[in-house]
């Protein structure tokens, strides 16, 4: 039990316990609370009660209500009713309170004022009264040989349905409560699963890409061909180990995006135009891992022709507490039958929705001939 369940229970415990007790101080005066309270009808009915709360709420309801056994629950809740009815736990005990409190003002009594030096002696008159006439000895007790009638104890029903009524609430209450725990944990295991099984679909998705650039470099016996390779080794370094992390440092992930526009420049002809620029404080700013590469890669993807001047936007500028992201292509009529929201831009959507959930703005445009994506990074 956790601590703020266990004063909870102490609490309620403490409450429950009081209650009669200072009802029953009433009739007994102002003694000692500790004796009262180790009386052995105090002690029936507290752990009666007691009993019957954490027997339904450990035995009861885990093993018979909760595994569909209704008929056998219910059953043994009708024999405990009974038995509290038969008992009669909080009669008994304000009965023989009320006893005790009427023993104790009796003559002789402890507490009870010394009788007079002198009594007076009783006139013929008024006789004594003989044994066995008059009222009993002790009120509140029956005479010998005289059992008292049966009677409804409508308070100790009353405590049984409301401490069942409790036990129940408090078990079905923790049950939802490690429901709901579980069903979050298993919503955060399965949204990790996800984002792994798309990060995966993100890395050979671009890594084909870019070994299908540098076998062009390969084929045509290119002077830049090792240089490519050596930028490919440092972008399979970066997707491997780096982005097996939810956030790495925006550094980073710059500098992963200059290798790939340096990888796809020796690949263009000079009708390409690349305008790349970062600005900002990004030193110490965090960033998704590979969540911009769909974009720039789609740029030189579906924005470069051989024939007519490509101009290709790619800004980035960091703020304080955001990141900005720009980029633009000419769309040319070649390639506007193929499909721009592939696998890359669809799983980065998804990616957006797990790690900056209501904290990210996602703007793809095609006005003017020209596909323009504006994302903004709130941290």
């Amino acid at each position: 039990m956790k601590a703020s369940a266990f004063i909870i229970h102490g609490a309620g415990w403490l409450i429950f316990i009081s209650l009669p007790l200072l009802f029953a101080s009433g009739f007994q005066g102002s003694g000692n609370v500790l004796s009262t309270l180790v009386q052995p009808d105090h002690l029936f009915f507290y752990t009666s009660y007691i009993f019957l709360f954490y027997f339904n709420t450990v035995v009861l309801i885990p093993r018979l209500y909760l595994r569909k056994k209704y008929t056998m629950y219910f059953s043994i809740i009708l024999l405990l009713l009974i038995a509290v009815i038969y008992l009669r736990p909080f009669d008994h005990l304000m009965t023989n309170s009320f006893q005790s409190h009427m023993v104790r003002s009796m003559p002789g009594s402890p507490g009870f004022p010394p009788a007079q030096d002198s009594v007076p002696a009783p006139s013929p008159g008024n006789p004594p009264p003989e044994f066995g006439h008059g009222p009993p000895p002790f009120p509140g007790r029956m005479p010998p040989g005289r059992r008292p009638a049966a009677r409804f104890d409508a308070v100790s029903l009353f405590l049984f349905i409301m401490i069942l009524a409790l036990s129940i609430t408090a078990k079905i209450s923790a049950q939802l409560q490690k429901t709901e725990q579980r069903v979050a944990r298993a919503e955060a295991d399965k949204a990790n699963a996800e984002l792994s099984f798309l990060k995966a679909q993100i890395n050979p998705h671009f890594l084909f890409n870019t070994l299908n650039n540098i076998y062009s470099l390969a084929v045509t016996r290119s002077e830049y061909t090792a240089d490519s390779i050596m930028k490919l080794s440092n972008i399979m370094r970066y997707v491997t180990d780096d982005s097996k992390e939810d956030y790495v440092n925006l550094q980073n992930e710059i500098d992963f995006i200059v290798d790939y526009i340096d990888l796809q420049r020796l690949r263009l002809g000079t009708n390409d135009r690349i305008d790349f620029s970062v600005s900002g404080d990004w030193k110490l700013q965090k960033i998704a891992p590979l969540i911009l590469m769909p974009f720039v890669e789609n740029v030189f993807k579906y924005g470069v022709s051989k024939h007519d001047e490509s101009p290709i936007v790619i800004k980035l500028f960091a703020g304080p507490d955001f990141i900005e992201f720009f980029c633009r292509n000419k769309i040319y009529p070649v390639n506007r039958t193929m499909e721009r929201t592939g696998i890359g831009i669809s799983n980065t959507r998804q990616r957006l929705q797990y790690l900056y959930p209501g904290r990210y703005d996602l703007t793809i445009d095609t006005a003017n001939d020209y596909y323009t994506v504006k994302l903004l990074l709130r941290n």
